[in-house]
């Protein structure tokens, strides 16, 4: 991970940070979704560490500027912030040209979508699979074409070739939309795997669409879609958003790399949509993080893998059997309790009442995640404690009666 211990120590992720009264979705709304409001959440996929001291000092010294105009983002900074990145740190030269702005990844996805496909038409997914996916598929008339991974004997997930080469083959699948790292597995793909998929993709006519917003969080080696494609029919799409935990400054990408695509796409964000002027706030961070924040995210993945690591310890000390394995990428705990043989619903009664916990049902990410939970470790190293040791408690009192 290329850490040292003693560089952890510069930044400090153990404190707590009062997120209550900040309109924060997964404190003060968490309500909406478990129906009670005074439970510690273990939810939304964002962080509760403060972003890069990095971020701060460039976003206030914007604001000490005082004006806060239209502006722009198809300027060198912002694409070659990008491009700079994805070279540093991934070994892989990107076109900046290709290089688009967008207000969210599910927004550019969705626009892709809408251009690479007709309603009817089928979109191939690794399942269980982000929700907002599934939502926005129907939202939009396209079918979700489901590839369930498989479970294997050492906790990791697989692929099913050739029920993933059937489904790439239906005359009305049209596109791949890959999430890499994958979310809420945790797989990071491996070089075989990718080649793979653009054989197959390549193969029946189908352009691939990967959103690679976990992409900082893979404790393994990530590879972007660009360094296996063998078409120009692809985009990768991601954001600094999840790394450095700026979700409401708002503000994506992707690389296009037909530009007939990209054309497409831009006509669709300036005309149809009024989308053209981003949040400055947002494009200042991304340059920001991506030219000075490495070494605060190096030093956030170590503390992460510890608390994924503690997780692990913690629960598989407890309940043997559930057998977790650390995940590949992200900092989501997804963790299979089908080997436990207890009732879903009344753990998330005990959880909710009993312990005043909050966490993700399996579920919420299709009928694969049935028995699952999924845990957000982003956050101090004592919310964790709480955490996995109310999921212990509950499924230890579900187990007594």
């Amino acid at each position: 991970m290329g850490t040292t211990s003693s560089e952890v120590v510069m930044f400090d992720f153990s404190t707590p940070v009062n997120r209550y009264g900040t309109y924060c979705t997964q404190w003060d709304y968490v309500q909406d979704r478990f129906g009670a409001a005074d439970l510690l959440p273990f939810t939304i996929s964002d962080m509760d560490f403060e972003t890069a001291p990095c971020i701060i000092d460039a976003l206030q010294n914007r604001l000490g500027h005082g004006v806060l105009g239209y502006s722009r983002w198809n300027h060198n900074d912002f694409k070659q912030a990008i491009t700079g990145w994805f070279a540093q740190r991934y070994q892989a030269t990107l076109d900046q040209e290709a290089v688009v702005y967008g207000p969210s990844v599910i927004y550019i996805i969705s626009q892709l979508v809408n251009l690479w496909t007709q309603p009817g038409d089928g979109v191939l997914i690794h399942t269980p699979a982000y929700d907002a996916f599934g939502n926005m598929l129907t939202a939009n008339q396209r079918e979700l074409f489901a590839s369930p991974l498989l479970k294997t004997a050492n906790g990791s997930y697989a692929i099913d070739w050739e029920q993933f080469e059937e489904q790439a083959a239906r005359p009305e699948c049209k596109v791949l939309l890959l999430c890499s790292p994958h979310n809420p597995t945790g797989r990071v793909w491996r070089e075989e795997e990718l080649v793979q998929m653009a054989r197959i993709c390549h193969q029946h006519g189908v352009k691939v669409i990967s959103d690679d917003i976990h992409m900082d969080m893979a404790f393994k080696r990530y590879i972007p879609w660009s360094q296996v494609a063998t078409t120009p029919h692809w985009a990768i799409v991601s954001s600094g958003s999840k790394s450095f935990n700026i979700p409401a400054l708002t503000g994506a990408y992707a690389i296009i790399a037909d530009p007939e695509a990209r054309a497409d796409y831009l006509t669709q964000l300036k005309a149809a949509h009024g989308l053209s002027s981003p949040s400055i706030l947002g494009v200042i961070a991304h340059i920001s993080a991506y030219r000075d924040g490495s070494e605060w995210l190096d030093a956030l993945k170590t503390y992460l893998h510890q608390n994924l690591s503690f997780v692990a310890e913690q629960l598989n000390q407890h309940c043997p059997a559930v057998n977790y394995q650390l995940p590949e990428g992200t900092y989501l705990a997804w963790i299979d309790l089908n080997p436990l043989h207890i009732d879903m619903d009344a753990l998330q009664q005990i959880l909710i009442n009993d312990y005043k916990v909050a966490i993700m049902r399996g579920d919420t990410y299709g009928p694969e995640g049935i028995g699952y939970v999924r845990l957000n470790v982003g956050c101090p190293r004592s919310k964790v404690e709480t955490g996995i040791n109310a999921l212990i408690g509950a499924i230890k009192q579900l187990q007594q009666h």
